[in-house]
């Protein structure tokens, strides 16, 4: 049997329960879904703090726009995530929001680099649930509005940064996946993930390297 503990943070009740409901209704047989829920940033924290401590969450999904904490460091979704990324290393960060400018996609794709990145009006129950599935074996998974953004903003400096430049100068080298431990600080399972966002970012649909280099020389990042 597989536990997955989750946390959900909405400043909307009814947009928790929504979640709640679609999780629990597509859950696979052997899943058993433990959802903790919390409304503003005070409580996300406290609940992030007692699971680093004791047993951590799976999966945390966040929305942007929520009360500040009491003392004012926190504001945001965006705030708890990155702390969720400091104290729960190994747990899946799911953006969920209402934003659907470029620029914030950018700057949350950039500062956080989420496993799942939801744009609430895209959203159904159906993509949730496949969102989550995809994201607990396979992540990243990005709504349309997203990649679509993504997409148009491959050439900026956000995305290829200095280690993604280096990936695909070592690949167009004639180096293979399972060797540039060697050349970059990075695991293996890092490694495969900044790979696989780079073929997102490039629309690379055959999932071939070849292709991905050859893309990367035509926008001119090699």
């Amino acid at each position: 049997m597989q536990h997955i503990n989750i946390l959900m943070v909405d400043d909307h009740p009814i947009i928790i329960e929504g979640y709640q409901n679609t999780l629990m209704a597509t859950k696979k047989e052997n899943q058993t879904l433990n959802i903790d829920t919390a409304n503003n940033c005070d409580a996300a924290n406290l609940l992030m703090q007692k699971a680093a401590n004791g047993e951590p969450y799976d999966v945390c999904f966040f929305d942007i726009s929520l009360p500040a904490s009491a003392d004012g460091k926190i504001t945001s979704g965006e705030d708890l995530a990155k702390i969720a990324r400091k104290i729960l290393p190994n747990s899946k960060v799911i953006i969920l929001t209402m934003f659907n400018e470029s620029y914030r996609i950018h700057s949350i794709v950039k500062e956080i680099n989420p496993d799942g990145f939801l744009i609430k009006s895209d959203l159904t129950s159906m993509e949730l649930a496949e969102a989550f599935h995809h994201i607990l074996v396979d992540p990243p998974y990005y709504s349309s509005t997203v990649s679509n953004f993504l997409n148009k903003a491959v050439v900026n400096e956000i995305y290829v940064d200095e280690v993604n430049r280096k990936i695909l100068h070592l690949l167009s080298q004639g180096i293979k996946t399972r060797s540039l431990i060697e050349y970059i600080d990075l695991s293996m399972s890092a490694i495969e993930k900044r790979k696989k966002q780079l073929k997102l970012l490039f629309s690379i649909e055959d999932g071939k390297d070849e292709t991905l280099i050859n893309e990367a020389k035509k926008k001119g990042f090699l």
